[in-house]
Parts: structure tokens; sequence; C-alpha cells
């Protein structure tokens, strides 16, 4: 696929397209400026400050600190196209660093990067794209945007399933990919680095980044305890037999699924299988309690061709993901005696932990389609043993 046809513009040339290019100073988003750049496109690179970077600058292995301001603005020199630094701070600590505090505080696993797509980088900086002239926002992310017969835009899994991205854009609306293009959708890590190289960027041999980029070493706990302190008070490890096995450092530790630094020593292994943040429990039992067939999801977001209540009443086949490390499995849409919307695994799953997203796809492999997704809200366990939910 050339990159003509990604940007996909109708009745204009190149240079007659303006696009800003969202670049973080990793080797990804370099090289989609740099693509487009030598693609002979109006070009406007925009670099997010999303916290304080003046503390991030002493770490490496994420994004947005300070050192990665520094390269994003290095490449831009380099290739030669206006560079902006947005002041997005307040909005990121309101939309992203504090749902994610709640969202541990309250017994739920969060996916921030969920959160700061639907909005910090996606609703607020495609109005700035907008407000700066621009017909098309680029990312560096690996997932493909195409063209549908209807005149509309779908997402697909991107060409290396092993660094697809698609799980972390399920929430973005119709209206936005008509505007979002993503490059690299079609290429593997090596052509990317190759790229970099090739075009002369300062960071083709820079790491990729690791933690999610508020949280230094991935302690979260460390934020949310600072946020929350109460999600770090004590209380009890408590069988799902009702036995009380021990004490917990506070519900912010523990997520669905977890077996290693639960400070419990048993014959048998134990999982976490729920959490009740009110209740200050964690609940722990054996790991056929984690199976799970039905998924309850709320704040759906639909990007199929039939209304997603039509889908559900239709039993639609399709897969899912309900981890961002797992392959999409077989599943069901359909709905429960009062109604409510459920998603069926064909085979189960274990550890499915509400807070983390449910994405649906037309497939299983390469260039699947992204149905859409939502956020898991309860966890219908097939043994009796395992109530998995979230209080």
């Amino acid at each position: 696929m050339t990159l003509d046809e990604i940007i996909a513009r109708p009745g204009t040339d190149p240079a007659a397209t303006r696009v800003v290019v969202a670049m973080s100073g990793g080797v990804d988003s370099s090289v989609v400026a740099g693509l487009l750049k030598r693609g002979g496109y109006d070009v406007i690179g925009v670099t997010l400050q999303l916290y304080d970077h003046g503390e991030a600058a002493h770490r490496k292995g994420a994004c947005c600190a300070g050192q990665d301001i520094y390269d994003a603005r290095m490449v831009a020199e380099t290739l030669g196209i206006p560079h902006y630094v947005l002041d997005y701070e307040s909005r990121f600590r309101e939309e992203v660093i504090e749902r994610f505090a709640d969202s541990y505080a309250s017994g739920v696993t969060p996916i921030p990067c969920v959160d700061c797509n639907r909005t910090v980088k996606f609703r607020d900086l495609l109005a700035t794209a907008e407000d700066l002239g621009a017909q098309v926002l680029a990312t560096g992310h690996y997932v493909s945007s195409r063209a549908l017969p209807d005149g509309g835009r779908a997402l697909y899994r991107a060409a290396e399933t092993a660094r697809d991205q698609s799980y972390f854009l399920y929430a973005t609306t119709r209206a936005q990919l008509d505007m979002l293009r993503f490059p690299l959708g079609h290429m593997r890590k090596a052509e990317v680095r190759a790229l970099a190289a090739e075009l002369g960027l300062p960071v083709a041999d820079k790491p990729d980044s690791q933690d999610i980029c508020f949280v230094p070493g991935g302690d979260s706990a460390r934020i949310v305890e600072r946020l929350r302190p109460e999600a770090g008070e004590p209380g009890d490890i408590v069988h799902l037999d009702g036995r009380v096995l021990g004490r917990h450092r506070g519900v912010m530790h523990y997520t669905i699924g977890q077996r290693k630094g639960l400070g419990i020593s048993t014959p048998e292994p134990l999982f976490v299988i729920s959490i009740d943040a009110a209740r200050r429990e964690v609940r722990v039992g054996p790991r056929e309690a984690l199976a799970v067939r039905e998924i309850e999801v709320d704040d759906i977001n639909w990007l199929g061709a039939d209304a997603f209540e039509a889908a559900c009443a239709a039993q639609t086949d399709l897969f899912v993901k309900v981890r961002s490390t797992r392959a999409p499995v077989p599943a069901r849409l359909a709905l429960d005696d009062a109604g409510v919307p459920l998603v069926r695994l064909s085979g189960g799953e274990e550890g499915v932990a509400p807070g983390q997203a449910c994405v649906f796809y037309d497939g299983e492999g390469e260039g699947a389609r992204l149905l859409g997704g939502g956020t898991i809200r309860r966890a219908r366990a097939l043994s009796t043993l395992a109530p998995a939910r979230v209080a």
C-alpha cells in the first residue's frame, strides 16, 4: 500500500494536504513524519506535554517525558518541519491520571492508554489539528485504516500482529476515523527501524517505550497511593470458601488473575478472583475459579455495520480480546433474559478483569476488522465458586 493510498484525500495532491503528526519522540512517529515529508505533504509535528516532564526527564523508556520532547524537536529540525509542544498537562491529569487512580481505588484494573487515546490524543488533538488547518492527523500506531465502500473508514489489525495496537483504539469514533491515518499499519518494526536509518533520523536506534508514560518503573501503586490514599488501606485476603488467609497491603496492589505477590502461604496455588474495595477484601481461589463464559460490557463504542443492539439480537459471531497481550478468541454477542447485552466466550477465558477492555473483531489474524469494544463491567464465572464481580 502506497503512502498516497493511506492518506487518500480525493481530489488533492500531497503539497495541498496539511498533515499534523503526533510526535512522541520515538522512532515510530518520527518515521511517520519522515515518510510524509518525503512524500511531499505539508507536515507539522506536534508533541504533547502530558505531565511534569521536569521529573520525567530523569528517566528513560517512557513516552512524552522531557527527553522525548527534546528528541521530537531534533527529528523535526532534521526533517525541516515546524514543531509545536502543547501543554495538555491539566486535561491529561483530569481525563487519564485521576481516572486511573479512581479505578484502582474502586478495585478495578484500568487501561490509561485507552482513556488517553479516547480523550486527549484523538478528541483534543484532533481539534488542535483542525485549528492548524490540517486535513489529516497521523500517528505511529500499529493499526490500519482503510476506506469503506460507503465513504466511511474502518480500522484493521496491523500486519505485525505482535505489535498490533488496535486493542487500545477501540473507542475511536467514526467521525474521528475520517481524519485519522496510521501509515505504519502495513509495516513491521524491522522495516520501520530501517526507514528511520534511511531517513537519517537521530532516534533510529532509540529503544521502544515500555512503561505507562506517567508511571515511573511501572510502579502504579505509588501514583495511586499519592492520589487515593484509601486504596492503600490494608484488609483481609479471603478464600472463596470463607477462610481468612492473611492481610493485604491495599486493593491497589492486586488485579484479577494475579498469583504472585499475595503474601500468603498455602499448599495449593491461589489466584485473585475478585476485589471488594468497599470491604477492603481481596478474594482468592483456585485457578478453575477464574474461568468465565459470559461478560457484561458497558460504554460500548460500536463500529460494525449494524447497530450493536441488532448485532446482539442476531447473536452475531465474532472474536474478542479481553487483555491487550492475548490473541482474539471466538465469541458471540447475545442478550440475557433481562435484555442485557452479553459477550459469550465460546471456550471461556481466565483472568477477565473488570475495568479492562473487551474488544471486538471480525476475525483473529492480520487484517481483521476492529468492530469496537467496551469496558468489562462484570464477568460471569463458569464455576459456582467464583463470583467474578466488582463490588
